[in-house]
């Protein structure tokens, strides 16, 4: 190689190792001082592409974990409103066991006050915990996103299907049961579910007037899932269903009613006519010709005149006779249909009397005396089966907490396997690093001395010029 003033090679040469050396020392000491291998795009693109992909799954993780453990707390307090209401319910069994028994020789209205009291406790506590008509926040499908699936629609929540799960008085079938009121039986053997595609229907008459209810078999229902769907219409007009000590289909309620069925299962057996409820009653039969005043109800001293608009309907002359009844000092007396035009029931837990009154063309059927502690027995059977509807949303919200435990467990070990996995390629090996950082130094300094001694060489032209 020529020696030249204008262009010292080595020179360049060991300026362009010297640059080469200072960005490795200075990468070195980046990743040293950062803990990172990979401080920007330039370090490794497609790798760190990969990394972020890692903690972003880290990141949808972690939240997960907080997402799934504030569900368990809120099917936590779910399961112990529902434990409370399991307590009461083995106390309501309680209380209309000791009232079944003919031997009870208490109050049977005490029991029943705290019975009633209980009813409206589980109102309250069902609202509570969000499983109740009055707050249905929780009778829902709730969802619980933890995340780590392969979208964000698949794989990544929890379903905890709580739509069916309320467990206020009406949904468990309790709403007006009592264990001093009176339950018919109706049906002549022991009821047997309605068969699939097989409709029963159920005609309810009370003071307000009459209601139709049909119940239509399904694949696979039982007694007690018929049983539960119509106790849930019936809870509209105050009556429930249940079954007596014998099996067959019973109705109570604490106020008059009669009941008539088209037999299809539930109420097996063959049904005449109507059943009333097992209060004292008398029927009337009403002529809405009649021009006078046509029915006189005594109870006690009390007296009350029924006057009905002659050409009156059965709905209006209903109506006519509970308002008059109400109005005139007789409230624990009401009428009810019968299922025959023109003829009422009069229905009362008291003793009364009707009479036809002179001049009416209506007339005054025999009276009969309600007997039997039916009520009682028959809350016994609701609750029974308030116990099994109970148990199926316990089964349900217990299922849910389980699953999210094994959910978040799982998010865990995500966790640790997804920042193990970024770790890999984002973080510094800092072992090799600290060695590179002595080679990088040991190279710098190297590469100036031999820069100095590159610019020096030059120098040596002038040897030549002096000996010329």
């Amino acid at each position: 190689m020529s020696i030249s003033f204008q262009t010292n090679v080595a020179s360049m040469i060991a300026a362009v190792n010297l640059n080469n050396n200072n960005n490795f020392q200075t990468n070195t000491i980046e990743q040293l001082t950062s803990g990172y291998r990979i401080n920007n795009s330039g370090d490794d693109a497609a790798g760190l592409a990969v990394a972020n992909g890692y903690a972003a799954s880290v990141a949808e993780l972690t939240q997960g974990v907080l997402n799934g453990n504030q569900g368990v707390n809120t099917l936590q307090i779910i399961d112990g409103g529902l434990s409370n209401i399991s307590t009461m319910l083995n106390r309501m069994q309680t209380l209309a066991t000791e009232s079944a028994t003919s031997t009870f020789t208490g109050n049977r209205a005490t029991l029943n006050q705290e019975y009633q009291t209980l009813i409206g406790e589980i109102n309250r506590e069902a609202g509570n915990i969000g499983l109740s008509s009055a707050n249905s926040s929780n009778a829902t499908n709730l969802s619980v996103y933890i995340g780590g699936g392969p979208s964000a629609t698949i794989g990544g929540q929890v379903q905890v299907d709580l739509a069916n799960g309320k467990v206020d008085a009406t949904a468990l079938g309790l709403v007006n049961t009592s264990v001093t009121g009176t339950a018919v039986t109706v049906g002549a053997t022991a009821a047997a579910a309605i068969a699939a595609g097989t409709t029963e229907t159920f005609t309810v008459n009370t003071a307000a007037g009459t209601s139709k209810f049909a119940v239509t078999g399904e694949t696979g229902d039982t007694v007690t899932s018929q049983l539960a769907e119509l106790n849930q219409q019936l809870s509209s007009v105050g009556i429930t269903a249940s079954l007596d000590s014998t099996g067959k289909l019973a109705f109570s309620s604490p106020s008059a009613f009669s009941v008539s069925i088209t037999n299809a299962g539930l109420g097996a057996g063959t049904e005449t006519g109507v059943t009333n409820s097992a209060l004292n009653t008398q029927q009337l039969v009403y002529a809405n010709t009649d021009t006078a005043a046509p029915f006189t109800v005594t109870e006690g001293s009390t007296s009350a005149t029924l006057s009905i608009a002659t050409g009156s309907t059965d709905a209006q002359a209903l109506q006519q006779i509970n308002t008059q009844l109400a109005a005139q000092g007789i409230t624990d007396v009401v009428a009810v249909a019968s299922g025959t035009a023109g003829t009422f029931d009069l229905e009362g837990t008291g003793t009364f009397l009707a009479s036809a009154n002179a001049g009416a063309t209506s007339t005054v059927g025999a009276y009969t005396t309600g007997t039997g502690n039916g009520g009682a027995e028959a809350a016994i059977n609701a609750v029974t089966n308030a116990v099994q509807l109970l148990g199926q949303v316990q089964g349900t919200v217990g299922a849910g907490e389980n699953d999210l435990n094994y959910a978040i467990g799982l998010a865990n070990s995500q966790i640790t396997n997804f920042s193990a996995t970024e770790s890999s390629i984002r973080d510094a090996d800092v072992a090799t690093e600290a060695a590179n950082l002595t080679k990088a130094q040991v190279l710098e300094q190297a590469s100036v001395a031999a820069m100095a001694q590159a610019n020096s060489a030059p120098q040596a032209i002038l040897s030549l010029l002096k000996s010329a």
